[in-house]
């Protein structure tokens, strides 16, 4: 048989040594920015109609000014059906719609409904920042940025996400559009494109023409990387260049993005300036931006400019229940709820009427909010008639108690403090609150302090807890001898007003008793204790007996007589 041939013999194993080189360690890409943009074409009309929304469905028509020459800024659906188009003049616009309403823009209304717009933003996103306003053709639009990086974990896409925003925007009045972009100029661009059709006239100029493909939703979504390839076929004007860029890329014949971007950057940089690098970056994706900023402070305010001056109450309450509901509104996107009401007057001559109007607890109530207003108009009147109102306030959140495990289940917190602003409203601010006992010698001394729902889980609910017998069996501190002295002794209840009471006397001591409370024999006395003070004053002086009886029918009684009117009182009853 052949030998069988040799095995190998097994090299050692050898340990790898460790390198100095470091090794590239592969980190994934950073999540794309994503950034939202919802755009009101139509600001001033839908401001309009906010604050006025009996106008709604009518021929409506917003002016620069109140002369018959002003221009026409924008106008409703119903005035543009009847030809009445912006960049008129008032007397035109009359001339082809008679029954048109022609309102002047108010800057009060502008900026309340931009603010608005913040707030519904903020309903959504923590990161929130207003698009600078525009000029031209689109200086009646209203934008505000923000952050949807991760939105598709809360609504399943962005499409959902920006259905959601524009939905919402709807339900205040306010009907806009919603794009999505990794940039907040591109997406601005492409909700101008959505708007595109409502911006213009309804009778489009020779020439003017608009393309089918827009205004097909009011929603659109561009994917990281398709900004550059969407954007070839936008007119150059979606992008506000300056007048001088403008003017100079119309004589070279650039009327679209693709036009522009086509062009050498070099040649372009050396005619226009570095103006026209910064927007090509920016058409193309390339320039994000800096992050959306937080947002600071929680002040919010509505106002509005009269048409007229309001001298009286009840037309001053109608403007101010508008206000406050506006306003109210806007507290219930963020779940905030009224703090102090800052109340603005405009009068007549120039001057101004500043108030501040506090309240008991926060609230949202319009109705308790609007008669807390008027009782303090009422109570201190305007010195002139009134032309414009603003009201403002530092929103806080509404209070969220954690009721006892233990104990029944206690009035909602939010119904506790509707129920103060409204008893704040009724009786006033001086006669709502918590008592608390005064350093006086006085025994029936007290003051009320501002009510918190937070000591109806300190008052005893934690002690209750605690004379328990826990689950587990052992006792507490409070449980012992402890407990049977608290069980055993009496508790006072003040009677306010006291009860007139008739008492006989039998050597200097009270014998016998008749009141309301308790009638009989008294069988023990002790006292008396007398009080006095403020003896300086005629009607704040005191000089009280007490006396604690013990009536034949079991009653224990805290007898009082009063030295400065001559009569006798039942100040409390122990039980």
């Amino acid at each position: 048989m052949p030998a069988k041939p040799p095995t190998p013999p097994i090299p050692p194993f050898k340990t790898p040594r460790a390198s100095n080189t470091p090794r590239a360690l592969h980190t994934p890409p950073a999540p794309a920015q994503r950034i939202a943009c919802l755009l009101i074409p139509d600001l001033p009309l839908r401001a309009e109609l906010r604050a006025h929304p009996d106008l709604a469905g009518a021929p409506l028509a917003l002016a620069s000014g109140p002369q018959a020459r002003a221009e026409v800024v924008a106008v409703s659906p119903e005035a543009a059906a009847a030809g009445v188009h912006p960049a008129c003049s008032v007397t035109h616009a009359r001339s082809l719609c008679s029954s048109i309403h022609v309102r002047v823009t108010s800057p009060a209304l502008d900026q309340a409904t931009r603010q608005t717009l913040r707030d519904i933003a903020l309903s959504f996103s923590p990161r929130v920042a207003p698009a600078p306003r525009a000029s031209g053709f689109f200086a009646c639009e209203g934008a505000v940025f923000l952050d949807a990086s991760g939105v598709s974990s809360l609504f399943r896409s962005e499409a959902g996400f920006a259905a959601a925003l524009a939905a919402r925007s709807e339900s205040l009045g306010l009907p806009g559009v919603v794009a999505i972009a990794s940039s907040r100029w591109v997406a601005q661009w492409v909700a101008r494109r959505l708007a595109l059709p409502s911006m213009r006239r309804e009778n489009p100029g020779p020439g003017e023409e608009i393309p089918a493909n827009e205004g097909a939703g009011s929603c659109f979504v561009l994917a990281p990387g398709e900004e550059e390839k969407s954007l070839a076929s936008y007119p150059i004007d979606l992008l506000s260049p300056g007048d001088d860029i403008a003017q100079a890329l119309t004589r070279f014949g650039v009327h679209t993005v693709g036009d522009l971007l086509r062009l050498p950057r070099r040649s372009l940089a050396q005619r226009l300036g570095p103006e026209i690098l910064r927007l090509i970056e920016r058409a193309r994706g390339r320039e994000a931006g800096p992050p959306l900023p937080k947002p600071h402070g929680i002040e919010l305010r509505e106002a509005v400019d009269l048409d007229y001056a309001i001298s009286e109450l009840e037309p001053l309450c109608f403007v101010l229940r508008g206000l406050l509901s506006r306003l109210s509104e806007r507290l219930a996107l963020r779940g905030l709820a009224w703090g102090a009401i800052d109340l603005s007057l405009d009068l007549a001559g120039g001057g101004h009427d500043r108030r501040r109007i506090g309240l008991a607890a926060p609230t949202r109530d319009t109705r308790v909010l609007l008669r807390l207003v008027s009782q303090a108009l009422e109570h201190m009147p305007a010195a002139a008639p009134i032309e414009g109102v603003a009201v403002a306030t530092e929103a806080r959140p509404e209070r969220a108690d954690q009721l006892d495990f233990f104990r029944p289940a206690g009035p909602d917190p939010n119904a506790l403090d509707h129920t103060l602003a409204e008893l704040e409203s009724l009786c006033g601010a001086e006669r709502v609150g918590s008592p608390a006992v005064m350093d006086d010698h006085r025994p029936d001394a007290f003051e009320l302090k501002p009510f918190s729902g937070a000591s109806l889980a300190r008052d005893g609910s934690l002690d209750a807890g605690r004379a328990k017998e826990s689950s587990w069996g052992k006792k507490t501190p409070l449980q012992g001898e402890a407990a049977t002295r608290a069980s055993s002794s009496l508790v006072v209840r003040a009677l306010r007003p006291p009860i007139r009471a008739e008492v006989r006397m039998n050597r200097g001591r009270p014998s016998e008793i008749r009141s309301a409370v308790a009638s009989g024999p008294i069988l023990n006395a002790a006292g008396p204790w007398r009080i006095t003070g403020r003896w300086w004053s005629e009607e704040g002086r005191y000089a009280f007996d007490y006396f604690d009886i013990q009536v034949g029918d079991g009653s224990i009684l805290r007898l009082c007589f009063d030295w400065v009117k001559r009569k006798w009182q039942v100040d409390a009853i122990y039980d």
